[in-house]
């Protein structure tokens, strides 16, 4: 008796199965990407949600100094209007010497003052410069571990490179939520509190803004 020959495979099914694959590559490659960030995020929500509670003291540290004579014509007074620019490159020498600061920010220029500032997650720093003495001031204060990554969730201050992160583990976020949700949505049928829970997800942020927030 000849054997039967075997039925192709169904088109539908092939390509099916295919996406499905796909769905499940993305869904942990993104969740693989996203997942440090997402327990960062996460945990910095709730600090900063209690930020009054948890905020630490910060600790300041001021120094001064002096202007070298050679190098107080540079900044002397003159009648140009405020501006903004970097130091030149041996008083920025200097600065960064005696101060330990990162002088390659712009500097605010007005009549009577050279100030820098250094702000930085989890911290505020500036240096000061008299244009007609020469006498040279910082000022540095360090709020915490805490204020840093809070800082860190927010972007604030924490340059170019930080902010492309932030939209690459965005990206990576929302291609985890999606395929999560196809994935939801295939294996559904099995689960019958999959749709009230997603249901959940959504009403219950929405009913309290607009119950309780005005």
């Amino acid at each position: 008796m000849p054997n039967p020959t075997p039925s192709p495979k169904p088109r539908a099914k092939s390509r099916k199965s295919f996406w499905l694959k796909q769905i499940i590559m993305w869904h942990w490659m993104s969740s693989a990407l996203s997942l440090i960030g997402l327990v960062l995020f996460a945990v910095t929500g709730f600090t900063l949600n209690h930020a009054a509670d948890i905020e630490g003291k910060a600790a300041v540290t001021e120094h001064a100094a002096q202007v070298p004579a050679s190098l107080q014509p540079l900044i002397a007074p003159d009648d140009k209007p405020d501006s903004k620019k970097v130091l030149p490159p041996q008083l920025a020498a200097w600065v960064a010497k005696e101060f330990k600061v990162d002088t390659s920010g712009e500097a605010e220029w007005s009549f009577d003052t050279v100030y820098l500032p250094l702000a930085r997650p989890g911290g505020d720093a500036w240096v000061s410069l008299d244009r007609e003495t020469g006498e040279a001031t910082s000022e540095d204060s360090d709020r915490g571990v805490i204020a840093y990554l809070n800082d860190l969730h927010k972007g604030r201050n924490s340059g170019g490179e930080w902010s492309w992160f932030i939209d690459v583990f965005a990206f990576a976020c929302l291609v985890f939520a999606l395929t999560g949700l196809v994935l939801l949505w295939l294996h559904a049928h099995n689960r019958k509190s999959t749709w009230p829970l997603v249901a959940g997800g959504f009403v219950i942020p929405a009913a309290i803004a607009l119950v309780f927030i005005h």
